[in-house]
């Protein structure tokens, strides 16, 4: 028998890209599928873009708002399906990915976990280049959680298609992570796996966002708070599998790699980093700012330095994404007048 997949995706304030989010989640060659959308509570107009698709196949309901977790476990509440795609209101899956997956379902158990490329974009998936990295294999979970902390990567919500049996096991997610709520759960899932099997042809493209989306941290005390507990538990799970030099050094270098999310705002986290970092045999220093900032630090202190550092981070942002949507516009509007022009991932050609 078929297994039913159950794509939930949780939505707030997505107006802008949810129906393409909806069109590549109906568009699966998979067909034995539902697809659930939870509106959190949103003050634009996804709800309504997105009851424009309710059907037999899309359900859509809505919920005050409670944040992206809260969101996420109602849509499993609700899930039917023998397998579960996790998929956030700004991605886009390839129309083949949840397939590609699923023809790997008899190599491995329910326990098994199945991930895929990932590339990220902003307006224009055709042009995202699939890069892979350390995480890109198939791998024991302890492997896999190593890996994760030593290069401090992460694989994107929606490359994982995960069993019910695995999401049961796992447990809810935690609606009190104000960030990082997925590398939370996810490394419980991982936890909770037998294995991790990487399907390269399945692939989905990850939206990078702007500075007011959920996962940034700025110098929110809960957000910060949310982060370093995020980050405790990824060493702890990962000593829970592995207990020797190789994930003791990895450990000290996720900590080195990370400090700077707390320095100077949180002189108390970094005290438990550093006693921390001495428990394992080793220690962190406090982060050193690149020769293009440490004049500025010098003159003006490390909390100033750190606010010019985010703002122009995400000026560079808003201008990356202007950018990349003028190109979207410019692209479909040359494809509207003649459809003979194809766009690749580098460059664009006509056919004749």
């Amino acid at each position: 028998m078929k297994p039913l997949v159950s794509i939930l995706i949780p939505a707030y304030n997505s107006q802008e890209w949810i129906a393409e989010t909806l069109r590549s989640a109906m568009a699966q060659t998979w067909h034995h599928k539902e697809i659930i959308v939870v509106d959190d509570g949103s003050s634009d107009r996804t709800l309504s873009v997105a009851q424009e698709f309710e059907s037999k196949m899309v359900r859509v309901i809505t919920q005050p708002n409670r944040g992206a977790a809260a969101a996420r476990n109602k849509a499993f509440s609700l899930a039917q399906g023998d397998y579960i795609q996790w998929l956030d209101a700004d991605d886009l899956l390839a129309p083949d990915k949840i397939a590609r997956q699923v023809e790997c379902l008899t190599e491995g158990s329910k326990r098994t976990l199945y991930s895929s490329a990932w590339a990220r974009f902003i307006y224009r998936p055709q042009r995202a280049q699939f890069v892979g990295n350390a995480l890109w294999e198939d791998m024991t979970p302890t492997e896999f959680l190593f890996r994760k902390v030593a290069h401090n990567l992460f694989m994107a919500n929606a490359a994982w298609l995960v069993s019910r049996e695995l999401t049961e096991v796992a447990g809810p997610w935690d609606t009190a992570q104000l960030v990082d709520d997925d590398g939370e759960y996810f490394c419980r899932v991982i936890l909770a796996s037998d294995r991790i099997r990487f399907v390269p042809q399945a692939r989905m493209f990850y939206r990078m966002a702007g500075a007011s989306s959920h996962s940034h941290i700025g110098t929110s005390a809960a957000k910060l708070d949310a982060q370093w507990r995020s980050m405790r538990l990824h060493l702890q799970n990962l000593r829970s599998l592995e207990e020797s030099e190789r994930v003791r050094t990895a450990c000290i270098h996720f900590l080195q790699l990370n400090l700077n999310y707390f320095y100077p705002e949180r002189p108390d986290i970094v005290a438990q980093a550093q006693q921390i970092a001495r428990e394992l045999g080793g220690s962190v220093e406090l982060p050193r700012l690149s020769l293009k900032y440490s004049w500025i630090d010098a003159l003006l202190g490390r909390q100033l330095t750190k606010r010019i550092q985010r703002w122009l981070r995400g000026l560079r942002k808003k201008m990356d994404s202007s950018w990349d949507r003028f190109l979207f516009f410019a692209e479909t509007r040359a494809l509207r007048r003649d459809p003979f022009v194809v766009t690749g991932t580098h460059t664009s050609e006509k056919r004749g």
